[in-house]
């Protein structure tokens, strides 16, 4: 596979911040400047996505892990910080599974350990064909309304709405196929990774029902549960986001 595009400013430990289905580098704006001046922050666009939409799409969760891996590697990165949204956080689990040792803290954010999940707004399938009668555009919009408790009046709707048209049909539709054939669930016990948990109370996209098997599975982890917010509770309370994960990042 080709290298993927990344974000890399800042100097310090590196954090590492994997975006979710159809997002992109820039969905992460605001954490990109709250770090920079404390961490080296690396924020890849999967692959399909984004700074990576010339690049071959994944059609597994596990392919999109190995591709941040082997970004990481090029980079010379042994340890690292790992915060993953959304389907970025099923992806920063499989890095978990396949080199655990080398993340020093992991942040699940509006997220779960199983892609097709029970009690979703929607069957995946049904998704897929929707994305295929809607097209691109339209399908971006309704999605990133739905991450948004002010829906696309939010001050950071626009950043979601523009990540959404930079990836394709196909590479969207492969995304879908990842989620709907990935199952992390057996494998959170082996997690050994000090862990924090975030999620907004009104997410509509994983229910409560995802994070607390995360919580309840991850040996050392921690839940956090941000109140009036959505599926982006990165873009609708950033600053009580980014203190959040501060905090968790610089506990010994």
């Amino acid at each position: 596979m080709q290298d993927i595009f990344a974000k890399d400013v800042g100097s310090g430990a590196p954090l590492v911040l994997v975006h979710g289905f159809l997002g992109s580098p820039d969905m992460w704006s605001p954490q990109i400047n709250f770090f920079k001046d404390n961490f080296r922050v690396i924020v890849p666009a999967l692959p399909g996505f984004g700074g990576s939409s010339n690049i071959n799409s994944c059609e597994s969760i596990e392919c999109m892990a190995k591709a941040i891996l082997s970004s990481l590697e090029k980079k010379k990165i042994k340890k690292f910080n790992l915060l993953g949204h959304s389907m970025g956080g099923m992806v920063v689990q499989e890095m978990a599974k396949k080199a655990g040792e080398k993340i020093l803290k992991l942040i699940c954010y509006g997220t779960g350990p199983r892609g097709d999940m029970p009690g979703r707004f929607e069957t995946i399938d049904r998704s897929r064909e929707k994305l295929k009668i809607n097209g691109l555009k339209d399908t971006a919009y309704k999605i990133a309304k739905t991450w948004f408790i002010d829906e696309d009046k939010a001050k950071y709707f626009y950043l979601c709405e523009e990540a959404g048209k930079q990836t394709t049909v196909e590479a969207a539709d492969n995304g879908l196929v990842a989620m709907k054939n990935w199952d992390g669930v057996k494998n959170l016990k082996n997690i050994k990774n000090e862990t924090l948990i975030i999620w907004g109370d009104q997410d509509k996209a994983y229910n409560f029902n995802q994070v607390k098997t995360l919580n309840n599975n991850i040996p050392n982890s921690d839940l956090k549960i941000i109140r009036g917010c959505s599926h982006n509770v990165h873009l609708e309370k950033p600053d009580e986001f980014n203190v959040i994960v501060e905090e968790f990042l610089k506990n010994n």
